[in-house]
């Protein structure tokens, strides 16, 4: 078997607040493989950023407890210095960040803000990186690169920016590709020049990537697998078949019954109401003692829901069907749940 490009374990986030402490993520275990896409999906605040962000050694050590480890192609994020992290960020892992505004610096210009990149890993001249700078915008879609490459931040749209910030994350050709909500600013024919590009880089390096989003139709294009985050746990994960086709948590049927149904409208001419998952999540600070999610589940059960957090187990799987080796995974007792 092809040994992943990242292997996460027990991977558990700690963040010491007025409020006291909140347990952000708490043991996530998952691995991605060379060249497949997994997709990291929940509600806000689920700790879907925060999980990236400490593999990139980017949560303030002042206020943030990181434990478990983090396998980037054998070696432990974790445990490296922050001059081993430089290094590595950038051909071993590149990050587009959430909001472009504040990845990028307003007083430089978007050329060289990736000129930097490019030399701080490849021995180039300042020329041959500027150029390669100009590639990478046209790679990204960007209008007229050889003038996008002298302007600020400033001066490009929302969604231009981020493609600067994709180009950025790509300039090196990562072995590992972080994107967060990656494609939330841009319109539809940019999102599939973008995840187009993605699977070339794949293809082309066997880039790994994680991607996290709330567009499930995203997640339905591009993933491999997905992974369903709820109050800073796994709830379920499968390939993208299981999981979208046979949920078998209470959550993840929530968040596919929220999509918008675009069946024929009903006689009067109405279109259903969309479904909703009643409450919200739970404070990090202040989290269930049994099943996260039971606080808002429609099918709880007895009291063990209350008191005992239910594992990943594996429930029946459209995987098995087909041969596939990899598992479909849900914590719950209820439902289809694990059998």
């Amino acid at each position: 078997m092809t040994a992943p490009v990242l292997a996460v374990e027990d991977l558990r986030v700690q963040l010491r607040t007025p409020r006291g402490t909140a347990h952000v993520v708490n043991g996530l275990d998952y691995t991605v493989g060379p060249g497949e896409t997994v997709a990291v999906v929940g509600e806000s605040g689920s700790g879907k950023s925060v999980s990236v962000l400490a593999l990139m050694g980017l949560l303030p050590a002042r206020t943030a407890t990181v434990t478990g480890r983090a396998l980037l192609q054998g070696e432990d994020l974790l445990a490296m210095s922050p001059d081993r992290l430089r290094q590595v960020r950038g051909p071993g892992i590149g990050m587009v960040f959430q909001d472009p505004m504040t990845s990028l610096n307003p007083v430089l210009t978007v050329g060289r803000q990736l000129v930097e990149g490019i030399r701080a890993h490849q021995q180039v001249t300042r020329q041959a990186a500027r150029a390669r700078a100009v590639e990478l915008l046209a790679e990204v879609g960007l209008p007229d690169p050889q003038r996008a490459v002298d302007r600020y931040p400033h001066e490009l749209s929302g969604g231009m920016r981020q493609r600067v910030v994709i180009a950025i994350a790509l300039s090196n050709s990562p072995a590992l590709l972080v994107a967060d909500e990656a494609t939330t600013a841009l319109d539809v024919t940019v999102q599939a020049q973008i995840i187009d590009l993605v699977e070339r880089l794949q293809s082309e390096h066997g880039t790994g990537v994680v991607w996290i989003t709330h567009d499930l139709g995203v997640v339905a294009g591009i993933a491999d697998r997905v992974l369903v985050m709820y109050g800073g746990r796994c709830v379920e994960d499968g390939t993208v078949d299981d999981v979208l086709e046979r949920p078998a948590h209470p959550y993840t049927r929530g968040l596919l019954g929220a999509l918008p149904d675009l069946a024929e409208p009903l006689s009067d001419g109405r279109r259903p109401d969309l479904a909703t998952i009643p409450g919200v999540p739970p404070p990090p600070t202040d989290l269930p003692a049994g099943c996260v999610f039971w606080p808002r589940c429609p099918v709880r059960g007895d009291a063990r829901c209350e008191t005992e957090q239910p594992p990943l187990a594996f429930v029946e799987s459209l995987s098995r069907a087909t041969g596939s080796s990899l598992p479909h995974r849900a914590a719950t007792w209820c439902g289809e749940g694990a059998r």
